[in-house]
């Protein structure tokens, strides 16, 4: 065998060999959707009670979290897991006009304090502080911009919601 047919060979060897071995590597991984319904982590997200509110923001985001915890069923009558849920929020003018001292613009930030316990053992599992911000524009018609403030409440409230249900995946899939 000459020595150029040599070479050729053990390059091959080489490259079937390194093959063989990204081949194995990933085989190794697996690829499991989170939030699939028959999946163990869409079933403990639906089993996950949530507190009562106390401001209309915090029914907001109690709500949209039952909705996405729960897949749209509703609360779990047994739950096992517990959430309890503090929702705040401010409004923050900003763009003041000089002439009328009043904001033409502002931000709405809501803010959660979150603390997910077991049901069964009353063990914190997560705990933890989050916030979301909506910009408005305030119109100078009064109704308009309590109907604009409400309207950004919503979205930062319906923000909030998707990020804590983010938190949460993240627990009960361990």
């Amino acid at each position: 065998m000459s020595l150029f047919n040599l070479s050729s060979t053990l390059r091959g060897l080489r490259c079937g060999l390194a093959s063989l071995i990204v081949l194995g590597t990933l085989s190794a991984c697996q690829v499991k959707p989170l939030y699939s319904e028959s999946s163990p982590v869409s079933q403990n997200l639906g089993s996950i009670g949530i507190s009562e509110a106390n401001t209309r923001v915090g029914q907001e985001v109690r709500n949209q979290l039952i909705f996405l915890t729960s897949g749209g069923a509703g609360e779990p009558s047994s739950p096992r897991y517990n959430l309890a849920l503090q929702v705040s929020s401010t409004v923050i003018g900003a763009l003041y006009d000089q002439a009328g001292d009043t904001p033409q613009a502002g931000r709405i930030v809501v803010y959660a304090d979150f603390n997910l316990t077991e049901a069964s053992t009353g063990k914190t599992l997560k705990s933890g502080r989050r916030s979301s911000v909506a910009l408005v524009d305030f119109p100078t018609q009064e109704f308009a911009k309590v109907r604009a403030i409400r309207d950004g409440e919503n979205r930062a409230a319906r923000e909030l919601a998707e990020m804590i249900r983010g938190e949460l995946a993240l627990v009960v899939s361990r």
